[in-house]
């Protein structure tokens, strides 16, 4: 048995947390680049500590998916503004942008040189900007992930610039940040989490250190999202979520994701849909998928195993049991189809073309065919 594992140069976790980022960004610079999607009564709060601790601030906006653009335009601020760190208050859309502008601030040429399938993907020549993730959502773990994912418009895809020095050098996990998520953010968020601890629990690259993680994440994820969809002062369940978002981002940090993050990047470049809900329409059905194939074409998997394990966690029995409280979960936290996300049928030939050559289809636990993948989509539509 032989694996790697990385994660960032140090985590925080807790409520009230976020007091210790001022204190901590004095260690790393004497001016930051804070990058947020939103105008808040926090983001003031930890801008008027940073200047208490004598670190000056150049705020960087940003609303919507993070594209190659506004990562450029990012690093260049930073670089006028004389920045010498990199802060992202946000979800996960905020700091994957902080991450990638981290890395660019000190890699200079054509941003396409570092971005995989529309670039070379070439390692990053120099190390990043020192840079703190201070995740507002529960979803996609990027405050401990090595990748930044990046909208290209012109080439209607979203891919990666990854690095393992792209991981933040501090995390600082404060459930009480996402005390005001409404209710569909944190169903789109919290469903992602879901889907990155599942397909990272069955996924072809798992360890014994992920699946740690996973097993969990999963549990927290399958008592808690309901709770705080319903209810989303409910600090507990807020805890769970967010506690189940990190280990969800550990876990596909180091065992990678599958198919249904193999559909969501293409999907996410050609269509205007929240990442969280492409996710959560594509999950069980995906799932059914993987199912039906390793019982027929790798009947030895321990992916079987662990699919009955997940459905122990939801009350079941089977892999069959699982998929039908996935399925049933997705209905509770009112879950579009993929149709009503823009999709049709004429897109499926594109979608399945993108989705096969995906970075996260290698950790699918069995691979699926094109007739397979388009099966899914008809599901999902």
């Amino acid at each position: 048995m032989k694996f790697e594992f990385a994660t960032a140069g140090r985590i925080v976790f807790g409520n009230g947390t976020l007091a210790q980022a001022a204190p901590a960004a004095a260690g790393f610079g004497r001016r930051a680049l804070v990058i947020s999607g939103r105008d808040s009564e926090q983001l003031h709060s930890l801008l008027k500590a940073l200047h208490k601790e004598g670190v000056g601030t150049e705020l960087f906006t940003f609303a919507g998916e993070p594209t190659v653009a506004a990562a450029i335009e990012a690093a260049e601020c930073a670089r006028t503004a004389k920045c010498d760190l990199v802060i992202g208050f946000g979800g996960g859309s905020v700091i994957d942008l902080a991450k990638a502008a981290a890395a660019l601030m000190t890699n200079h040429g054509d941003p396409l040189d570092y971005l995989e399938v529309i670039g070379k993907g070439l390692p990053l020549t120099n190390r990043p900007a020192p840079c703190i993730a201070i995740p507002t959502t529960a979803g996609t773990g990027a405050e401990v992930t090595k990748n930044a994912v990046l909208s290209s418009p012109e080439h209607k895809v979203k891919v990666s610039m990854r690095h393992p020095l792209m991981i933040p050098d501090l995390a600082i996990v404060d459930p009480e940040c996402t005390l005001s998520m409404p209710p569909a953010v944190t169903a789109a968020t919290g469903l992602d989490a879901l889907t990155q601890l599942l397909e990272a629990f069955i996924s072809k690259k798992a360890n014994p250190m992920t699946d740690g993680f996973c097993r969990e994440g999963l549990q927290r994820a399958v008592r808690s999202l309901r709770r705080a969809f319903e209810n989303g002062s409910d600090i507990k369940a807020r805890e769970d979520m967010a506690l189940a978002s990190l280990f969800g981002g550990l876990a596909l940090a180091n065992a990678g994701l599958g198919a249904v993050h193999g559909f969501a990047g293409p999907l996410g470049g050609m269509f205007d849909a929240p990442h969280g809900m492409v996710c959560a329409a594509l999950l069980p059905h995906v799932m059914k998928a993987n199912l039906s194939a390793l019982k027929e074409r790798i009947p030895e998997s321990p992916a079987l195993t662990r699919l009955t394990e997940f459905a122990q966690l939801t009350g079941g029995s089977s892999p069959e049991d699982g998929i039908k409280r996935l399925t049933g979960l997705c209905r509770d936290l009112q879950v579009p189809p993929l149709s009503a996300l823009g999709v049709a049928e004429k897109d499926f030939l594109a979608i399945v073309e993108k989705a096969q050559s995906a970075s996260s289809m290698k950790g699918n636990p069995v691979e699926l065919t094109d007739t397979e993948l388009t099966q899914i989509l008809h599901r999902a539509l």
